[in-house]
């Protein structure tokens, strides 16, 4: 099951699908706004001048306050409801903005950071192999030159 949310490179770094993170963003968001429904439907229900009077009607108020379009056909009239509605637009405008980061990654595919670090970890490979390779041949020349430098203290 795992090899469906992520893949493990050479590195043993996981790169996570963007289906799986962006099936996760909308079950969290919609599992805040079910919850948070209840909550504002508890500070609503029965408050002068409401407008939510059922679960649907603080479920749509949160959905619209998530996604920053809010019509305006339902609001809060209580300090509490108003608390709900601004907590649901601080989390529900990361996730919103989550979600929508991951469908323009997927459209765009400008921002795939796994395929550039994998490039970089490639690089620092072959770049400390190389370092590796030059630091045993000036070992072996230095090895050369103090046999030299001994001949020669030996002949004179």
């Amino acid at each position: 099951m795992n090899k469906h949310i992520y893949k493990t490179d050479e590195y043993g770094i996981r790169n996570y699908s963007l289906l799986a993170l962006g099936a996760a963003g909308v079950c969290l968001l919609y599992s805040v706004i079910g919850v948070l429904a209840m909550a504002l439907l508890h500070f609503e229900v029965g408050a002068v001048n409401t407008n939510i009077k059922t679960y649907v009607d603080a479920f749509w108020t949160l959905q619209m306050s998530a996604s920053t379009i809010g019509f305006g056909d339902h609001f809060p009239v209580t300090v509490g409801g108003r608390m709900v509605v601004a907590a649901m637009f601080y989390v529900g405008v990361g996730l919103v903005g989550f979600i929508g980061a991951l469908i323009a990654e997927r459209m765009l595919g400008f921002a795939d950071t796994n395929v550039k670090n994998r490039e970089l970890r490639q690089q620092n490979s072959a770049i400390l192999a190389h370092n590796k390779e030059l630091e045993n041949k000036i070992d072996l020349l230095i090895n050369r030159v103090e046999k030299l430098v001994g001949q020669h203290h030996e002949h004179q």
